[in-house]
């Protein structure tokens, strides 16, 4: 017991200085978490948001509430697919931290994304990234380009819309950016569509005005797309006569324009191009407008009605196969044959029956 007791003494005493120090460190680190969870986080801006290719743009990074003593530091936002977010890669001309919290980019030509963050005291204290910020341009970027389609000037709820992405990547991604109720939702194709390979396939079931680009795995940006998706009017609908899944060249298909209006217009998508519909159609009338026409060749074509007011109806995927072959005079004599046979076999049979019978008798 004499040597017991002071060992139990030093270990009590060696726990109870463990754990003050683990208390000590706790609280520390959450003072450090609060500290951060209440830092200031900048707000970037850029004006003009879609500058002609060579223009100009401006940052301006703003702290609330606004202090003195802030340097400011630019950074150009870089996609990253493996980490499906983006890298910050500081600007050259930005990277001694000026003052001043506004920045100019010279010479803009393609769609790019920035970011801003600020440091303040001593030891540096550096706030959160901005959220990036898009500067567009339609211009196509050598190493990433984008198309639509179909391509029409309206798209509606009911369209099946594709944005596809080309250039020299292996690995894609679609983006979209959406202001809403004065808030920016940014998000790629996974969550609204279904990307394959480097096109991303989407239906949009309500109104909404969005720019949209692809990112490759190279890290550019393509050319921006503004998509405006507009509510499908039911007062105009296309019908087609006669309706079934399969047509075929040389056979007739009539296509019906309905709705309130005097003037109409047919309209026809074949491949990547709009043409002028190549059928006959009646004079435009009050609640309807017919068309019939006939393909001599396998064709697929997207037709869809267009009324005087500017009423966009559904529209119509219509395939023609090559036309049914006709029967021949072998081929329609053939199940013919396959009744006929067997009942002069029947009748064969019977009369050597009677013949050999008689002979009998």
């Amino acid at each position: 017991m004499l040597v017991v007791g002071p060992v139990i003494g030093v270990v009590l005493l060696i726990l109870l200085l463990l754990l003050c120090r683990f208390r000590q460190t706790k609280v520390r680190r959450s003072g450090d978490k609060n500290l951060r969870s209440t830092a200031p986080k900048p707000v970037l801006t850029a004006s003009p948001s879609w500058p002609s290719p060579g223009t100009s743009v401006t940052l301006n990074c703003e702290i609330k509430p606004s202090s003195a003593g802030w340097r400011f530091y630019w950074y150009k936002v870089v996609p990253d697919l493996s980490k499906k977010n983006y890298r910050y890669k500081l600007l050259p001309d930005a990277i001694n931290g000026p003052a001043n919290n506004s920045f100019i980019i010279r010479g803009q030509k393609h769609t790019a994304g920035f970011a801003c963050r600020a440091e303040s005291g001593i030891p540096e204290n550096f706030t959160d990234y901005s959220e990036p910020k898009f500067v567009w341009s339609a211009d196509s970027h050598p190493a990433a380009s984008l198309t639509v389609s179909p391509e029409r000037e309206q798209l509606f709820t009911i369209d099946e819309i594709k944005v596809n992405c080309k250039g020299r990547s292996a690995d894609w991604r679609v983006k979209r950016l959406t202001d809403q109720y004065y808030q920016s939702d940014l998000s790629d194709c996974s969550n609204w569509g279904t990307m394959t390979g480097s096109s991303c396939t989407f239906i949009s079931p309500q109104y909404h005005r969005a720019v949209y680009w692809c990112e490759p795995g190279s890290g550019e940006f393509s050319n921006a797309v503004n998509i405006t998706v507009n509510n499908f009017h039911p007062a105009v609908s296309l019908s087609v006569s006669p309706d079934r899944e399969q047509h075929f060249t040389t056979e007739s298909l009539t296509l019906n324009c309905g709705g309130n209006s005097t003037e109409w217009k047919l309209k026809e998508f074949r491949g990547l191009s709009l043409s002028s519909f190549p059928g006959v159609c009646s004079r435009p009338s009050r609640p309807r407008f017919s068309c019939t026409f006939s393909k001599q060749q396998s064709d697929k074509s997207v037709y869809w009605c267009e009324s005087g007011s500017g009423e966009f109806s559904n529209a119509v995927n219509i395939t023609f196969a090559s036309a049914k072959p006709a029967l021949t005079a072998g081929s329609s004599s053939f199940p013919v044959m396959l009744v006929v046979g067997p009942v002069i076999g029947v009748v064969l049979l019977i009369l050597l029956l009677l013949l050999c019978r008689f002979r009998q008798t």
